[in-house]
């Protein structure tokens, strides 16, 4: 197909499994060599020519400050040169939740609406730039407005959401969930969290979001724990956005398990005021 998801395995860079798991147990999940070793031995592993990578910043990222995250960006491009890698690390901004879906099967329905061309604006934006940079890399476009064109003929054409089918075929799942999306799981309520005054929506805190789906069971505190594919939360305002008073600024989608801790943290995770914030560029720094 030309295209294939793949993750650590028992083949695949099995050292980085056993070393992940001591990181945990030895305070040293932050160490930016270790990091750099896990990203890139899997990458090593899988016999590519060309990376690029999206280095987070911000409250919802794991790096929270822009130092750091310049850290870990010119850690992964040195060493990946020198392992012969043409490598580019893009430095984007994770502040407030990067799309408007968080969950499961939420993300993969958000993923398809922007295969489809109608995705939201900034998950749209920056999955167009990493296209057009991989293009680069890979000898078939000449720039980076070149490689955002051909990008760009794979939404409007329908040809990048007919290769996510070939791709759910070949990994033994039902294709037709892109036509059809719900067939994927979904919750079976729905609960809002709404504004208490209108203005500009100043801030929101990605972290914050994230723990709330955490919450309500989309992903795992231990490794034995179950996650739910179908809960999450929709994002219905974000910063710099008008909301009125009483309008939803979320949209939890529940099964009856930890309803209230997410209510908790998403009424707390969110600031209006009068004013609208500043412009926050979404990349803010490309290095290579």
């Amino acid at each position: 197909l030309g295209v294939a998801m793949i993750g650590q395995s028992t083949t695949v860079a099995p050292a980085d499994k056993k070393l992940y798991a001591l990181r945990d147990v030895t305070g040293t999940v932050e160490s930016i060599p270790l990091i750099t070793a896990s990203i890139l031995s899997k990458k090593l592993a899988e016999g590519i020519t060309g990376l690029v990578i999206d280095v987070k910043c911000g409250r919802g990222a794991f790096m929270k400050t822009l130092p750091q995250a310049r850290e870990l960006a010119e850690s992964i491009t040195r060493v990946g040169k020198l392992n012969g890698l043409n490598v580019q690390a893009i430095i984007t901004n994770m502040d407030a939740p990067l799309g408007r879906a968080v969950g499961n099967a939420l993300e993969v329905i958000e993923s398809i609406e922007t295969l489809r061309g109608r995705g939201p604006d900034d998950l749209q934006r920056l999955s167009l730039l990493f296209a057009a940079k991989m293009l680069q890399l890979a000898g078939k476009a000449t720039s980076d407005a070149h490689g955002h064109q051909l990008a760009r003929e794979a939404l409007d054409t329908g040809a990048a959401l007919e290769k996510f089918r070939q791709l759910i075929a070949a990994q033994g799942g039902d294709p037709s969930v892109v036509d059809d999306p719900s067939k994927l799981p979904l919750a079976d309520s729905q609960t809002p969290i709404v504004a208490g005054q209108s203005g500009f929506l100043i801030e929101m805190d990605a972290e914050a979001v994230g723990l709330a789906a955490l919450e309500l069971g989309a992903g795992r505190r231990k490794a034995e724990d179950r996650v739910d594919p179908a809960v999450g939360i929709i994002v219905r305002k974000k910063p710099g956005e008008v909301v009125k008073a009483g309008e939803a600024v979320f949209e939890i989608h529940h099964n009856g398990v930890g309803l209230a801790g997410a209510i908790a943290r998403l009424s707390l995770c969110f600031r209006i005021g009068t004013q609208p914030p500043p412009a926050v560029p979404l990349v803010i720094e490309v290095l290579s």
